[in-house]
Formats: structure tokens, C-alpha cells, sequence
């Protein structure tokens, strides 16, 4: 009797389909509910936020407060509830080289099929935010052959961000992406280019060798592209990696203070579900059907 949380698993690896000329939209998930919406909508790949388990489980801003433990968990958690390929946000690698070869281990062991790794100073902060810090460059190389050579399979993606567009401007940025695809990183990524010609420019620079990842932040500084402009730009993954977290968190904001308002629900009640809308979205009857299933002797 097959689980209820039994979905079709990919055909291909995340690098295989990379290597496609139809760019990958991975959405941000915070927990295994966010992550079995996401799937269940038919996406190919799934990113897991740092500033998403921050503003979730913390209550706070992206600003390095997280831990490698808290990653791992929920990481942990989403796998056991969904197949579908997961990109790990693992900020610095939370710490150096060292910290980076235990960090690209535990994740890859919790289901991690891609790892997010950036060169700013630790503890680190949202890319968009102002006043980040950088490592130095020749140490990032030395952090991304740290995770090359600690992955146990050739199929988990090592993602090298570099933050140096707001910190050594644009041409440092391109220099350094060029040094880490020398490192041995699978996927580039130049945080926060502040317009559609520095994109454009990221693309010229930078495609052509390797997959190049662009990051949509509602309010950030990069403007917001529709996927299929990015893919025709030459980008093969894009992420919106919080906008799962603004969206909900908007919704909570006008349920509590209508619930204050109101003493009653009634007037969200068109925007929730009702207690077997939900039930049947989890698959519940499923879980509980096959539960009999074994007390019964599983025959």
C-alpha cells in the first residue's frame, strides 16, 4: 500500500535538467507544508530559504542568526514529505572551509540535491540588506573545493554566490563568479545586480559555461523579470526565494487584526480553507485508511 505522501519522483537529476534550455522556476519553501503546496503545483525544484526559516521559526531578519542544526532539520522534514529536487540555502557555510565540508555532508545526507554557498564575512545577511562584508576571494575558492571534494555524489550541485556587486561593484563581482566556476562550482550566482542591463551583462559575461541562477526578491534591488525573459536572457534557474513567507505573512497580518476586529472569521473565511478542505489537501483519509490498512495485518 503506497504512502499518501508517495509522488511521482524526477526522472532526471536537478544537473541533468539544468543542462535543458527551458529555465528551472524553483520557488521558496520555508517547511514541509510550503514544500508539498509547491510540489503538488507541479514545480520541478523547490529552494529552501534561509530568510525563510528566520522570519518563520525565529520571528526575526536575515541577518546569520539561523543555524546549521535548524537548516538540517527542517531540511530533513521537507524530504521525508516531498521527492522533488531541493536547493539548500547554506549562507556562508557557516563558517570556514572546515564548517563548509560538515555542512555540505549533513545536508546532502538530509536530501539536499543543490547547496547555496556565498562569500560574504559570518555571520552573514540578507543580500539585499545593506553594509554586507566579503571573505576574501581566494578563500571562497577555497570553501567551494572544500564542498566539491566533501559531496558524496556528483549529482549534489555546489551553487557559488558572490555578493560583491554592493560591496566591489559589478566588474569585482564578474571576477570573482569567474574565479569560483574555476573552483569547481556547478551553478553561478551574482547576487542583487541593481538593473535589467547589469542582468543582461551577468548573462554575457558569465553564460555559456555553466548554469547561471538569478534571484527575484519582491522589493530588492534587482527589478523582478518574468521567467521566461530571464531564460531568454540566458539564465537557467531562477528562485523567489521569500516571497512565500511575504505573501503569508500579509495574509496572517489582515486574519488577526479581522479576527480582532470581528471576534469571527467570517470575513476571511474566502481566503482559508475550511477543516476538510485542509484535511483533504494532506491527504488525511489517505493516512488514516492506511493505518488501518496495517492494523489489520497489511494484507
Amino acid at each position: 500500500m503506497k504512502s499518501p505522501n508517495s509522488q511521482k519522483v524526477p526522472v532526471m537529476s536537478l544537473r541533468q535538467r539544468l543542462e535543458q534550455n527551458k529555465i528551472v522556476i524553483a520557488p521558496g519553501v520555508t517547511d514541509a507544508l510550503t514544500a508539498a503546496i509547491a510540489s503538488a503545483a507541479g514545480f520541478e525544484a523547490l529552494y529552501l530559504t534561509g530568510a525563510g526559516i528566520a522570519y518563520t521559526k525565529l520571528g526575526r531578519p536575515d541577518i546569520g542568526l539561523v543555524s546549521v542544526s535548524e537548516v538540517a532539520d527542517t531540511l530533513s522534514l521537507i524530504r521525508e514529505r516531498v521527492p522533488t529536487a531541493l536547493i539548500v540555502d547554506a549562507d556562508t557555510g557557516f563558517g570556514n572551509a572546515l564548517n563548509v565540508e560538515r555542512t555540505v555532508r549533513l545536508f546532502e545526507r538530509a536530501g539536499a540535491n543543490a547547496l547555496q554557498l556565498e562569500d560574504q564575512t559570518f555571520p552573514k545577511r540578507c543580500g539585499h540588506l545593506a553594509d554586507k562584508s566579503l571573505i576574501g576571494s581566494t578563500e571562497m575558492v577555497g570553501k567551494i573545493k572544500a564542498a566539491v571534494d566533501s559531496r558524496h555524489s556528483a549529482e549534489t550541485l555546489i551553487i557559488a554566490r558572490t555578493d560583491a556587486v554592493a560591496v566591489e561593484g559589478f566588474d569585482a563581482a564578474i571576477e570573482r563568479a569567474l574565479r569560483y566556476r574555476d573552483a569547481g562550482a556547478d551553478v553561478l550566482f551574482v547576487e542583487a545586480p541593481k538593473s535589467e542591463a547589469e542582468l543582461a551583462r551577468l548573462s554575457a559575461a558569465l553564460g555559456g559555461t555553466l548554469p547561471l541562477l538569478a534571484n527575484m526578491v519582491e522589493g530588492g534591488q534587482t527589478p523582478i523579470l518574468p521567467a521566461a525573459k530571464l531564460e531568454a536572457m540566458g539564465f537557467s534557474l531562477v528562485i523567489f526565494p521569500g516571497a512565500i513567507v511575504r505573501a503569508l505573512a500579509r495574509t496572517a497580518q489582515d486574519f488577526y487584526q479581522t479576527l480582532h476586529r470581528d471576534g469571527t472569521t467570517d470575513a476571511m473565511r474566502d481566503r482559508m480553507f475550511d477543516f476538510d478542505g485542509l484535511n483533504e489537501m494532506l491527504g488525511t483519509k489517505a493516512i488514516l485508511a492506511r493505518g488501518k490498512h496495517y492494523e489489520t495485518g497489511g494484507e
